[in-house]
Parts: C-alpha cells; structure tokens; sequence
C-alpha cells in the first residue's frame, strides 16, 4: 500500500496555515497572476515568499500553481514571474501549457513540474509523453475509474500520480469549459470562471417534439448543470491499494470551515486507511463529518465506472452548514489571539475545532482588545482579540473557533 500525501488548497495565507494546522503533507496556492483561481485571493509575492519559508520550516511541501493557458502577450510577465519563483524554492510548479512547461524547464530547470488536471490526462500513453518532456507528476483526469487509474500506474510504475478525492466538479471535461467565456466574457481557462453551471436555467425545446428533457425544480430555479461534490473518502484505501501517490482536495475559493473540515477529515482518514484499523467504523463517523459543511450533496463520479445522472446532478441550492465559523487563533495558549470573523460575546457558548477531531466546548468569560488591552462588550468582525474562557483551553495556532449554525436544524 502507498504511503499517500494529503494536498490541501491555500486561497490566502490565512488559508494555508489553517490546511497545515490541520494536517496537509501539502499545499498548492498561486500568485495573483498565471493561475486557475483569480478571484481565490491568491498571494502577493512578499506572501509566496512568507508562504513558501512558512511550511518548508514545518516540513510541508508547496507547490505553486501556473497552470493558465498562456497567450503571446502573457509571455514577458510570466518569464519575470518564473525568475522570482526561481529564487522562492517552491517544492513544484502545477502547469498545464506546453509554452509554460517549455518557459519553467528553461527559467527554474531545479523546481521539479506537475502536470495540472487541466491537461485531462486519460491514458497510460499521455502519462507516458509527459515523462518524456519531464514531468514528475500527472494530475489525472477526474473521468477516470479506479480499474483505469490501476492501469495507468501498471504502464507508468515510476510516474507519480495525483488524484483530486473531494471538492467541487465541473461540468465540462475536467475543467475546460467555454460556457463562461461565451455567457459572461469571463475566460475559465485563465482563471476567471464565473461558474455558469450553478446558474439556475430555464428549458425550452421547440424542434424536437415528444422528446422531453426531465427536470426538477424548487423556488431557485432548474440545475440541469450543477454537479454534485466529489466525495471519495470511502474509496482511500483502493486508491493507496493501486498505488496513487497524492490525494487532491479542491477548493481554493472555499472558506475556512470547509478546509479546516475537508482537511481533518481526510487526515484521519488517511492515517485509519494506514493502520488498517476499524476502517469501515472509522471512515462512515468521518464522512458523518463532511455532511455538517456545506455542499451540492456527495458522488464518487466516475470511480466504479459512468456516473448516471442521478449519482452526479445536485437538484437545488447548497444546503447550510451545521456550524460557523467565529475566529481564526492567530497565537494559541490558554489565552488565545484570535481574529473574529463573526459577533462574539461574553457568555457565548463556542466549540474548538482540534485537529484531532476531540472538539471542545468552551464559555468565552472575557474579551480584550490585543493590542491596547481594552475589555471589548462584543466584537463586530474582523477585530484582533484576546479571549478567556471557562474551561480554560490550550488552543492551537490556526485552528478554528466555530459555533451552531441556527439556520440548520440538527
């Protein structure tokens, strides 16, 4: 059985040491310019810099992602761009464009290459012509099955292989969608998807008739594109069974209770599949876990073979999540930093989120301002804080405060 690498989307730097706290092997984020993420936040370079000093100091790997197809007039920025990556280190650029991969082999030859999921890598014979330009890692297709994967890895036994396991699907071929360009001029392939499968549709089919196309629909509309959420935590132990190198989470426009959870959980997961103890018992509390956060409802896609239209089309809106999330620790200890994201108050009743999945509740007894010591009657959102609670807690840098979403009924 492989030994898996857990990788973990970083949309911010706050993000990235939320995914190391909760226990990624590694990390893939991108700069504000050349990635599939635009609107993810993304980091300025002091940020890459902080960033890349920040998990190599706690032995996590980072990979930057420039996986954008390229056009002539990108060329100049991105060879300025690749230099300073050059000087940064990462562990491996995420790339997909032939020019970029021809570019980064000349500007930074010592930063090893993945090859991004945007080159839909289906067969053994592609996996084999990346190796040949020098790829150290393939991306594979999310269309492929488990049996697939396993002849891939039989053909490519040197290559390694990295599998996306949880997040958002598109609806176009692992990515590649032009409904965006055409609806909205927004380009995906550039990193500017404004997402027009989550859109609600209306239907009407006038040259065909007696051919219907069924839908269903609530008081947001039709979703005759919106993909459920890959899900195949119940499939790890098949996945290190065939000798896949690294389990992918999507998500780098998601928030922080999804990553702090997604990661967690996955961590677990991974550790239980390892020790090949009390699997089954272990993997169904887990995935208990990823139905509290928000999602379009779960599907393995295409792992046992073609999905029908009931395992991958999400009918309706995503549903609330069981929790929000109330504050980052910025300094842990028994009188935590934090940076408040919602309204807290003394007498809150709140719950720490650990990273080993024994989940605390707490009554916050005090607040201070952390820079004056000034009592605060409530924080508004976005202030730095110093908190007390009761019990006292010795609470993790980077991990999460969270309380019960009233919105969503137990």
């Amino acid at each position: 059985m492989t030994t898996c690498e857990l990788l973990a989307p970083a949309g911010t730097l706050d993000k990235l040491k939320i995914a190391v706290t909760y226990g990624a092997d590694a990390v893939y984020f991108g700069g504000q310019d050349f990635c599939l993420r635009a609107k993810a936040g993304n980091l300025s370079e002091r940020e890459l810099e902080e960033a890349i000093a920040y998990t190599r100091a706690r032995g996590v790997k980072s990979y930057v992602t420039v996986n954008i197809f390229a056009k002539n007039q990108d060329i100049d920025k991105l060879t300025n761009y690749l230099k300073f990556l050059g000087k940064l280190g990462p562990d491996a650029l995420i790339v997909s464009d032939p020019g970029v991969i021809a570019l980064a082999q000349r500007i930074t030859p010592h930063i090893p290459l993945h090859l991004s999921t945007q080159a839909n890598t289906l067969n053994y014979e592609a996996v084999r012509f990346w190796q040949t330009v020098g790829m150290k890692r393939v991306n594979l297709a999310r269309e492929l099955g488990i049996k697939e994967i396993a002849t891939i890895r039989r053909h490519c036994p040197e290559m390694e292989l990295e599998v996306f396991v949880h997040g958002a699907i598109c609806i176009a071929y692992s990515g590649r969608c032009m409904l965006s360009l055409y609806l909205t001029g927004r380009e995906a392939n550039r990193g500017n998807c404004a997402h027009p499968c989550r859109y609600k549709y209306a239907v009407q089919e006038e040259k065909r008739p007696g051919e219907f196309f069924p839908v269903e629909e609530d008081d947001r509309g039709l979703y005759i594109f919106n993909s459920r959420d890959l899900c195949l935590l119940r499939r790890i132990p098949e996945l290190m069974d065939v000798g896949v190198n690294s389990l992918k989470i999507e998500g780098r426009m998601k928030g922080i209770l999804y990553l702090a959870t997604v990661v967690r959980v996955y961590r677990a997961a991974l550790d239980a599949a390892s020790s090949g103890k009390n699997w089954e018992d272990t993997v169904e509390g887990l995935f208990e876990q990823l139905c509290e956060i928000s999602s379009r409802g779960y599907t393995e896609n295409f792992f046992d073979g073609p999905p029908t239209k009931k395992d991958m089309i999400y009918q309706g809106y995503k549903a609330p999540q069981s929790y929000i999330p109330v504050g980052i620790i910025l300094k842990g200890g028994q009188r935590p930093v934090i940076r408040a994201n919602h309204v807290i108050e003394p007498g809150d009743d709140l719950e720490y989120m650990a990273r080993d999945l024994r989940d605390r509740n707490f009554t916050v007894v005090t607040i201070t301002d952390a820079s004056t010591g000034r009592p605060l009657e409530k924080t508004i959102g976005g202030e730095t804080v110093q908190i007390e609670t009761s019990p006292a807690i010795n609470f993790e840098e980077y991990a999460l405060i969270r309380r019960k979403n009233p919105q969503r009924a137990d």
